[in-house]
Order: C-alpha cells, then structure tokens, then sequence
C-alpha cells in the first residue's frame, strides 16, 4: 500500500520505532537512520534476554527497515541527513523537546529543505509547557493519566498494565497521523508537522471514561473486592477458582444465581444495585467461584450464554486455535539470530496484505546502499567510513 514511499525513521526506544514498523509493514521504504554504535535499544534486554547481536526488544520494533549508522552529531552527517530528506515523504523522530533543532533535523529545517514532507513528531508531554523536559517514560504516564484508579480495590496501591500501554497507543496515533497527513498530501500536494504526545495519547483512548467524570459528573470510587473498572457493575474482573482464575464480565444476576446457587443476587438490579452495592455482589461471587475448578465453570456459564473466560498466560496464548487460525504471529529468519517469532500485524488487507520483506537490520547493515540510492558517490562514501561518520558493516 506504501510501496514508493520513504520514511526516515531518527525515532529510538518504543512509540517512534513501533510508529515506523508498521509504515513499513504497509510496504513503505523505512530507513532507520542510528548512531555509528547502533541505537540504544539494541543494547538494552527486554526482560533479561539478550540476542546474539540484536536483542529481542530491538527485533519485536525494527522489522522492514533498512539501518543507516551516521554521526548525527558531525556536521557532516546532518548534511547526509538533509540530502536524505529531499528523497523522504516522512521524517519521524522522538527526541525531547530541543534535540531535533541542535541536531538540525527539527520541523523548520527538514521542511524547508522539503516543503511537502509530512514531519512527525513524538514527544513525552508535548512541545512545550510546563512538563516538556520530563522524561516521557510509560509507567510515569500510566500513573499520570488517571486510569488507574478505575480498577483494583480500594486498600491496596493502583496496578498500572504489565505492558507498555502508553507507548503502544502512542506509537499508534502516530501511525494514524503519519497516515491522515500522507492523504492529505495526495489531494493538496502539502506537507504539514505532525505532533503526538504521549500524555493526550492516553487521555485520548480513556474517551468514554473521561467523559463519565467531565460530563456525568460521576468520580473515580475503588471498592474493597475484586473489580477491574470502577464504572463497569459488578461483578467484573478476574476472580478465583479451585484451581485457578476466570475472568467474569457483565453477566445477568438471575441467571448467576442459579448457576452460583447463590438466590441473594437474584435480587439485585444489575443496573442500579451493580454499582451501589458492588463490593457486596463481587464478595458473594467471589466465595462461589472459589469452590470449584476453572473448567467446570466455563462450561457451565458459557451453556447459560454468560460471558466468561479463560485467564492465559503468554505460552496459552501462543497455543490457542484461534490465535493460529489469525496467523496473529509472523516468522523470519535473521540473519544474526535464527528464526524470529514476533506478533504480527493489526490490521488485514484484501488487496495490499502487510508483510515482512525485511528482517531487523544490524546496525548499518545499509549504510552504503541508502547513500548509494541517494545519488553519493562511492569515493565520498568510502571517506566518510574512513572518518567516522557513517559505520556500515
């Protein structure tokens, strides 16, 4: 679907190479432009694994990518750089605020060197204000956001999502902004600056949470049992079994009661009493569920047509029917670690199918086929490995 276009990726960690991962997944050009030592994540292990040469995090962000390894510090890589994007549609970077414009590759400069280029900018809390150097790392945005005080009970600390929760929707506005900007250029032939903070990213997808709180004027109120979202009615969240766990969601009172063999809740109004009464509800279901295992309650809740299911771990996940039957996951082969599996692509298209036409790079593993493609002569190339400031290997 991108087939043509080109992207300079100077994005680093998760929000800005996810963000171009999936630009390139559509089939467009990214190349990766890193420092001569190669980008930080590839040096930092995700959960303690480390690749032969390119660990695990790097591999799951940096797939259909091509690596330029260049000394963004030397005036002479920021020329390189510049002589880049005047072949680019779209410039992606996630530095703090200010880095970009030391570096030469801010907004102002890229654009006026390519006025129709489409420039996207991340940042932790935006541009400017009064939190723009904070670091705009996620849990400190999880924390931030609000969110978690929705769920959880009341006496302990709040939980935040045991993924990078603000990273990914991040990365994915941008993906949507890069998108929405790109069409506009089509019809108008105008580039423009897109900006994606992490903070209103957040905010953005609690839309429907939010809006309970600005407009129905109803606060955030953890109880003191199991449940996961303080505006959903009890029960609902992930309780105990004989053997196990279950998650539980908006289930009908009469018909838990005779499954539970607990008549109290048939005489709770699920819409009024499920919130005014939720510690009481989520108690009595708690106790019942204890009894007995996981299977017999699945089965026996999914006959009365009550939503119910399982609680997986990663390698339940991995084995399930139905995530195979989606082909949720893609494997390749790299060339410096073996097969890779990693999850796949979010999205499935009849016509222009995303694919994985490039396995992660090593670090300047393309450096002289972009300056090449770029029209730099050889002999210039050669020198500028000679100096420094490119590596390529």
């Amino acid at each position: 679907m991108l087939d043509g276009y080109r992207v300079l990726d100077l994005s680093i960690a998760m929000a800005g190479p996810l963000a171009s991962m999936r630009l390139g997944d559509l089939g467009a050009d990214v190349v990766k432009v890193e420092p001569v030592g190669g980008e930080w994540q590839r040096h930092t292990s995700a959960g303690g694994v480390h690749g032969h040469e390119v660990n695990a995090s790097f591999l799951s962000l940096n797939r259909n990518k091509r690596s330029l390894a260049i000394d963004l510090k030397s005036p002479r890589g920021q020329n390189l750089v510049h002589r880049l994007a005047g072949t680019a549609d779209v410039v992606l970077q996630n530095y703090r605020p200010g880095v970009a414009e030391r570096l030469g590759v801010d907004y102002a400069t890229i654009s006026a060197l390519k006025p129709d280029i489409v420039y996207v900018s991340v940042s932790g809390y935006g541009a400017t204000g009064p939190y723009a150097q904070w670091p705009g790392q996620d849990i400190l945005l999880q924390a931030m956001g609000g969110a978690l005080y929705s769920s959880g009970q009341a006496d302990q600390p709040p939980q935040p999502a045991p993924y990078f929760l603000v990273d990914a929707v991040t990365a994915y506005s941008a993906f949507e902004g890069a998108l929405a900007a790109l069409l506009y250029r089509e019809r108008t032939g105008e580039g423009q600056l897109v900006q994606v903070n992490m903070l209103d990213a957040l905010i953005a997808m609690q839309m429907q949470e939010l809006t309970v709180r600005t407009v129905g004027g109803v606060p955030q109120r953890r109880g003191h049992q199991i449940h996961a979202h303080c505006y959903i009615r009890a029960p609902y969240g992930i309780f105990p079994t004989a053997d196990g766990c279950l998650a539980l969601a908006f289930p009908d009172l009469a018909q838990l009661a005779d499954v539970l063999d607990a008549p109290e809740l048939a005489g709770w109004d699920a819409e009024t009493d499920g919130f005014t009464q939720r510690d009481a509800i989520s108690a009595i279901v708690t106790e019942r569920l204890r009894a007995k295992p996981t299977g017999h309650w699945l089965t026996v809740l999914g006959e009365r047509g009550i939503w119910a299911g399982p609680v997986y771990s990663y390698d339940d996940l991995l084995a399930d029917p139905q995530v195979q039957h989606n082909g949720s996951f893609v494997s390749y082969q790299h060339p410096t670690e073996g097969m890779v599996t990693t999850p796949g692509f979010a999205f499935a298209m009849s016509a222009t199918p995303a694919a994985v036409t490039r396995p992660a790079p090593t670090s300047g593993q393309h450096t002289v086929e972009v300056l090449a493609s770029a029209g730099l002569p050889a002999s210039e190339i050669d020198q500028l490995l000679a100096d420094g400031v490119i590596g390529a290997r």
